[in-house]
C-alpha cells in the first residue's frame, strides 16, 4: 500500500476543499463539529499547535470507486472533479474552511444541540494579554453580527461594520487568508487609532502568521490502493486511541514525591461510590474542584478573588503535591453533602443526575461556605442557582469557565452581594423546549422528572410519595402516561407522544398494569389492584399534575395542554421566574433543536411485550 506523506500548507488544503479538489468518499459520516470544538480548533492552530493527521487518497484507482461528495458548505454546482478523497480529518478540515476560508456564515450547533448560525473573530486585546489563553480569544457571534442580551433588547456587541469592529479589536478570522481584505481592514484598524499599529504587528505576528503559515501533516494514499484497504485503514484511523487524561498525567508527575494519586484517588472513589448519585464521578471532576479552590485567593470570609479561579488542563497539570494534600479531603466531604443536596432535590441515582459536572461548582461552594451552606436562606439561594443551570441547560458546553464564574460568583452573591451569578441571570426555559425533552440525554428532562417527585407526587397503586425510602424499593422510572401504543393507533405523534409531558414517575408494578390500553381501561386496573376508588385515584393523579377528566376521557389534547401549563408552572418556581411562552410559536422553536432517539428505558421497553386487556 504505497504513500506519500508531505507537509501541505492549511491554505492548500482549503483551496483545495473549496474547489472540490479534495472531497469526501460517500461512506464518511455528516460533519457534526459544535460551536466550542470549532473554537478550541481555531485557537490550536492560531497557536501553531499540532491538530492531527490528514488522510487522504488520490482517485482514479480501484480503492477510489465512492461517490464523491464535496465538504459541507461547499457548493456542489461549482465543485470540480476530485483528484483526493479525505479519509480522516473531515472534522477538522470542514470546520476549518467553513470558519476560515469560505466567507460565509458556519451552521453549527450549540451545546444543547441547538441549530445556530456563527461567524467567528479573533479578539485582539485577549490574544495578546500576558499568558493568554487563545481559546478565550477565538469569539462567536451571531449571523446577524449582533449581540444581544436580556431576551434580545439590549445589545452587547454590534459587529456589523470595518468600523466597529476595529473599535472593538475584532478581527474577522474568515478573511485570514484574503490578503487584500487583510490588508483593507489592517488600515482601518490603524487609522481608528494610530496606537493601534504596534498592537497589529504583535497580533499579526504572534496569532495570523501562524494561522497563514500552518501546515498539516498529510498521509497520501496512492491510487494503487485497493478498497479493502481503504476501509480497514478509514475503520483503523476512526476507532483512534485514548489520549492521557489530566489525572494520569498528574499521577505521573506526583509520582515522583513518591505519592500515588491513582491510589489516593481509588480509597476516595470506593468511598464516594457508596452513594448512588454519584456514581458516575469522574478523577478529573475531583482534579478540576481542586484547582477552583487552589487557583482561587481565597479569603477569610469564604469568599475568592473575582477572576483569579481557574481549571482547565493546564491547570490542573500545575497542581503541585501541596495543593492536592490541602484541599482533597475538603471536596471529598463536600461532595458527600452534595449527595445529601441531591436527594432532598429527589435526584437519587447517577443515571438521572442532570449535569455530572456541576457537582464541581456545587462541591466547591460548599467547600467555600462551610456550614453555612446549610442554613435555609442560603440553601435556598444555591437551590435556586441549581436549577437555573439544570432546567437553562447552562452546563452542556464548554465547562471550565462556567465553574469559574459560579464560585466566584455564587458565594459572594449569597452574602449579600446585589448582583446574581451569571448561571441564574442567564438562565431562560422556553416552553417550546417541553416538545424536544424525550429523553434522559436532555439534562432538563431529568429535571422535571425530579421536580415531580420532589412535589410530592404519589405512586398510582402504592399510594406513597417517591423519595429516597421508596425510590430504590418500587423501582421508580419514567414512563408514558397514554400509551405508546395508544398514541400510534390515535395518531398521536411522535412529538407529542415522547414529550416529558406525556411521562411522570410511577413505579415497576404500577407500570406493568397500565400496559399499552386506553387510560380510561388501565385506571380502571389500577383502582381495583390498588383498592382506591375513583375520587381517591383522582387526588393521586393530581400530584403528578395530571387532570383526571381528560385522562378519564382519553383527550390526549385537553390533557396535554393542561399539563404543559402545569409543568410550566413548576419550572417558573425551581427557576424563580417565568417561562417564555409563545404556544403559537412551539413547533418553529422545537425545530431549532436536534432531534432525539426514543429512550429506550421509557415504557415502551417494559410493557411492549405485556398482552393488551
Amino acid at each position: 500500500m504505497p504513500f506519500e506523506s508531505p507537509d501541505v500548507e492549511l491554505e492548500d488544503l482549503l483551496e483545495l476543499a473549496a474547489t472540490g479538489k479534495l472531497q469526501l468518499p460517500d461512506f464518511q459520516r455528516g460533519w457534526k463539529w459544535d460551536d466550542d470544538r470549532i473554537r478550541a480548533l481555531i485557537a490550536s492552530v492560531a497557536q501553531g499547535h499540532p491538530v492531527g493527521v490528514a488522510m487522504t487518497l488520490e482517485v482514479g484507482g480501484g480503492g477510489s470507486n465512492f461517490k464523491p461528495i464535496p465538504i459541507a458548505g461547499v457548493d456542489p454546482a461549482s465543485a470540480a472533479k476530485p483528484e483526493q478523497l479525505l479519509l480522516d480529518g473531515q472534522q477538522r478540515t470542514t470546520s476549518l474552511y467553513q470558519s476560515l476560508y469560505s466567507g460565509r456564515v458556519v451552521d453549527t450547533k450549540d451545546a444543547r444541540d441547538r441549530r445556530i448560525r456563527r461567524w467567528y473573530f479573533l479578539d485582539i486585546e485577549k490574544a495578546l494579554a500576558p499568558n493568554a489563553d487563545l481559546e478565550d480569544a477565538v469569539v462567536s457571534i451571531p449571523e446577524d453580527l449582533v449581540v444581544r442580551e436580556n431576551f434580545g433588547k439590549d445589545v452587547l456587541t454590534d459587529l456589523r461594520t470595518t468600523e466597529k469592529q476595529c473599535e472593538a479589536g475584532a478581527f474577522p478570522a474568515w478573511i485570514v487568508f484574503d490578503s487584500d481584505a487583510t490588508t483593507e481592514w489592517m488600515w482601518a484598524y490603524i487609522e481608528a487609532d494610530p496606537a493601534n499599529k504596534d498592537r497589529w504587528k504583535e497580533f499579526h505576528k504572534k496569532v495570523l502568521k501562524e494561522i497563514t503559515g500552518y501546515k498539516v501533516p498529510v498521509i497520501r494514499l496512492t491510487k494503487d490502493t485497493s478498497k479493502e484497504a481503504v476501509c480497514t485503514v478509514f475503520e483503523k484511523v476512526n476507532t483512534g486511541g485514548v489520549p492521557l487524561n489530566a489525572f494520569e498525567l498528574l499521577t505521573a508527575t506526583f509520582a515522583t514525591a513518591d505519592f500515588s494519586l491513582k491510589d489516593d484517588w481509588a480509597h476516595r472513589q470506593e468511598r464516594l461510590h457508596r452513594k448512588p448519585v454519584l456514581r458516575s464521578l469522574e478523577s478529573t471532576d475531583f482534579l478540576q474542584a481542586i484547582s477552583l479552590l487552589a487557583t482561587g485567593a481565597r479569603r477569610g470570609d469564604g469568599l475568592i478573588e473575582p477572576g483569579s479561579t481557574s481549571c482547565k488542563r493546564r491547570d490542573i497539570l500545575r497542581l503541585g503535591l501541596e495543593d492536592y494534600r490541602r484541599w482533597a479531603d475538603p471536596v471529598t466531604e463536600a461532595l458527600e453533602w452534595c449527595h445529601q443536596f441531591l436527594a432532598h432535590e429527589h435526584f437519587f441515582r447517577a443515571a438521572d443526575l442532570p449535569y455530572r459536572t456541576q457537582l464541581v461548582p456545587l462541591a466547591v461552594i460548599r467547600v467555600l461556605l462551610g456550614k453555612d451552606a446549610d442554613v435555609f436562606a442560603t440553601r435556598a439561594m444555591i437551590r435556586r442557582w441549581f436549577w437555573c443551570g439544570v432546567l437553562g441547560e447552562m452546563y452542556g458546553g464548554s465547562t471550565e469557565t462556567r465553574f469559574a464564574r459560579d464560585v466566584e460568583q455564587v458565594p459572594a452573591w449569597v452574602r449579600g452581594g446585589r448582583r446574581e451569578p451569571g448561571t441564574v441571570g442567564e438562565a431562560a426555559f422556553y416552553a417550546a423546549r417541553l416538545l424536544t425533552l424525550k429523553t434522559r440525554n436532555s439534562a432538563a428532562y431529568k429535571g422535571v422528572y425530579a421536580l415531580l417527585m420532589k412535589r410530592g407526587c404519589l405512586d398510582w397503586i402504592k399510594d406513597q410519595p417517591m423519595g429516597l425510602a421508596t425510590f430504590f424499593d418500587y423501582k421508580i422510572d419514567i414512563h408514558h402516561i397514554f400509551p405508546k401504543a395508544w398514541c400510534d393507533k390515535n395518531g398521536v405523534d411522535a412529538d407529542h407522544r415522547e414529550s416529558i409531558v406525556n411521562k411522570t414517575a410511577i413505579s415497576f408494578d404500577t407500570n406493568r398494569t397500565i400496559g399499552g390500553v386506553a387510560p380510561s381501561k388501565y385506571l380502571e386496573k389500577v383502582e381495583k389492584k390498588s383498592g382506591l376508588e375513583a375520587a381517591a385515584l383522582d387526588r393521586v393523579l393530581e400530584t403528578h399534575l395530571i387532570e383526571s377528566s381528560a385522562l378519564r376521557a382519553d383527550d390526549f389534547d385537553s390533557f396535554f395542554q393542561a399539563r404543559r401549563a402545569a409543568l410550566l408552572e413548576l419550572i417558573a418556581d425551581a427557576m424563580e421566574k417565568r417561562a417564555i411562552d409563545d404556544a403559537a410559536d412551539d413547533a418553529a422553536e422545537a425545530a431549532m433543536f436536534e432531534p432525539q432517539a426514543e429512550d429506550p428505558e421509557d415504557e415502551g421497553a417494559l410493557v411492549s411485550e405485556l398482552p393488551a386487556a
